[in-house]
């Protein structure tokens, strides 16, 4: 029997990876063995039960009394806290879905792949922190890394059976997210709720958010770069509103792959799950007929100033990505919290990353996990510095001590 872990089991990925599981067989056909999940334990548990988990584990550590008591005589052991979820990922399992959003999904996975298996990777700020670091623990193991991001699991569909080296560019497609479609300068002035109204994906609240400021994409170009190993010249970003295209791979003979199919994450996480094999899976089928119009234009870059940043961090390498992602994810938090502007967001990114140059050797070519975390615990203090500041000067007040 096939055994399984999903980290981040609560979260909207994670969702959809357990209604897969349960779709082939559920715990007839896996055995489970860990299943993570943040301030849901209600669900966490719920699920735990179906599966009948070896170890459920909530991130926070308030959480662990209600937890304990929602799998009361169930005999799955229960525990919390980042070290807990990084000792369930010290058990080996065939299969491990990494969905904790941001960072904190860094360790889970690097321990995950010691066990040298199939690690499908929907946590985009492992590689974007930790590149280098994750392939070669990949490597040295003998594990498999499967990208679950629509976009990178499309253009990995699109290199089967073919040589990297005839890759001419990869373009990933963005569908411009809530805001797209708003004069410039209103976007100084959107609300959370405004930035939340995603047209075409049903996700969580923070990936919502980096949709319409296009993090989220810049997040994935430097994915791009790390796990297919290109030029970041060769990585384009276009805008498609259906978000129907997920990626198109180009090639030096000038032709071009693209991935098609509806806006559901189920696509992906099937493949990974499935993989190598195709497998059925309850999404929307296309009708072409009726779409009749797929429709294509280039991002502004005064609208989305994360794809110019995520540009320097390439070129910068080193810790860079760390510093990047960790000040997104603060400028995030201050953002949800009416402290800054939409657009303020991309300002304290860039205030933090030509800092940290000066702080320290963001450049640095070997990167151990200390100084990936060090460079991320530094990153935040910054940017929330320049936030806090950001935040004094337009007089906000903000609705948590962010």
């Amino acid at each position: 029997m096939r055994s399984i872990s999903i980290f981040g089991a609560t979260g909207s990925i994670g969702e959809s990876t357990f209604e897969l599981i349960i779709r082939a067989g559920g715990a007839e056909a896996f055995r489970t063995v860990a299943l993570t999940g943040g301030q849901n334990v209600v669900r966490l548990a719920e699920m735990a039960r179906i599966l009948r988990a070896e170890v459920a584990v909530c991130a926070d550590p308030r959480g662990l009394p209600a937890l304990r008591e929602a799998l009361a005589g169930s005999g799955i052991e229960v525990a919390a806290g980042a070290e807990a979820i990084a000792e369930a990922a010290d058990r080996p399992a065939d299969w491990v879905m990494s969905a904790i959003v941001g960072a904190a999904g860094l360790v889970p996975g690097l321990r995950a792949l010691r066990h040298g298996k199939t690690l499908a990777l929907a946590n985009k700020e492992s590689l974007v922190t930790a590149g280098p670091l994750l392939m070669a623990e990949a490597a040295r193991h003998g594990a498999r890394i499967l990208p679950v991001d629509s976009e990178h699991s499309a253009i990995f569909q699109g290199l089967v059976g073919e040589d990297i080296a005839a890759v001419e560019r990869i373009i990933l497609t963005a569908s411009g997210g809530a805001l797209r479609d708003w004069p410039l300068e209103a976007l100084a002035n959107a609300t959370v709720t405004e930035a939340l109204a995603h047209p075409n994906w049903a996700m969580g609240q923070r990936i919502t958010i980096d949709s319409a400021s296009m993090f989220n994409k810049a997040l994935e170009v430097i994915e791009t770069r790390e796990y297919f190993g290109i030029s970041p010249d060769q990585i384009e970003v276009i805008i498609h509103p259906e978000s129907l295209i997920h990626s198109m791979v180009g090639f030096r003979d000038g032709a071009i792959m693209a991935h098609m199919g509806a806006p559901d994450m189920r696509h992906s996480i099937g493949y990974a799950l499935n993989w190598p094999e195709r497998l059925d899976i309850p999404v929307a089928r296309l009708d072409l007929a009726q779409i009749a119009t797929l429709s294509f234009r280039a991002p502004d870059m005064a609208r989305y100033p994360a794809l110019r940043l995520c540009r320097d961090v390439m070129r910068t390498r080193g810790l860079a990505g760390a510093a990047f992602n960790a000040a997104k994810e603060v400028a995030l938090d201050h953002f949800l919290a009416g402290g800054i502007g939409f657009m303020d967001m991309a300002g304290v990114v860039e205030d933090t990353l030509a800092r940290l140059l000066s702080d320290l050797c963001l450049e640095s070519d070997v990167m151990t996990l200390e100084e990936i975390q060090g460079a991320d615990h530094l990153a935040r203090i910054r940017a929330g510095e320049f936030a806090v500041a950001c935040r004094i000067s337009q007089g906000r007040t903000p609705r948590i001590d962010a």
